[in-house]
């Protein structure tokens, strides 16, 4: 968390706690990083990676997530928080001839916020996709789709735990991991506790 001379405003603490208290899919691992210094006076930032549920370690996407806070407010938040986010994942390659790949993954963005009931307006971002061909040495190699998710949006109240979960969905999506159904949390496998 990164904030100016002055103590955090209760607004902001308040968010803090309910991002801290927001349990999420066990294959999201979160990092909190530098916050931004110079967009507002109060910051967290946090870094995530989705790993694939097989336990693999593979990294299926990544991302960041950056709330800000004004308690002055800016013109172009339309409030005093902003949710800046970021999500990259290499898809399958027949993806990257689908002409609304871009359309679909921006209702991805859409879709996860209504899910985890996280109100918002001013939202906001571009949606990239990057096809690389490997040629020469490398011309054996599969190609490559890289798909980039910038958005922001500014939240209607301080329970920002509801925005970092449809982050992380969003994050999710990206990666290719099957929705949870309503009402089903997913559990954190075991440790083997007996013997090899």
């Amino acid at each position: 968390m990164k904030s100016g001379e002055a103590a955090a405003p209760p607004d902001f603490l308040r968010a803090l706690e309910s991002v801290g208290r927001r349990r999420l899919r066990p294959e999201v691992r979160l990092q909190e990083v530098p916050a931004p210094g110079r967009i507002a006076p109060f910051a967290l930032a946090l870094t995530g990676e989705v790993t694939g549920p097989d336990g693999s370690g593979e990294d299926l996407a990544s991302g960041r997530f950056i709330l800000l806070h004004d308690p002055a407010g800016q013109e172009a938040w339309h409030g005093t928080f902003r949710v800046v986010t970021l999500v990259r994942a290499t898809l399958e390659p027949e993806m990257a001839t689908d002409p609304l790949l871009a359309e679909v993954a921006w209702t991805w963005l859409d879709d996860a916020l209504a899910h985890s009931h996280a109100d918002a307006v001013a939202e906001g971002g571009t949606v990239t996709r990057v096809l690389s061909e490997s040629f020469g040495a490398l011309a054996g190699q599969a190609n490559d789709v890289d798909l980039e998710i910038r958005a922001s949006w500014t939240p209607t109240s301080t329970d920002l735990g509801a925005h970092l979960e449809a982050w992380s969905t969003l994050l999710c999506t990206a990666a290719g991991l099957p929705p949870l159904p309503d009402g089903v949390t997913s559990l954190r496998p075991r440790r083997n506790t007996v013997g090899p």
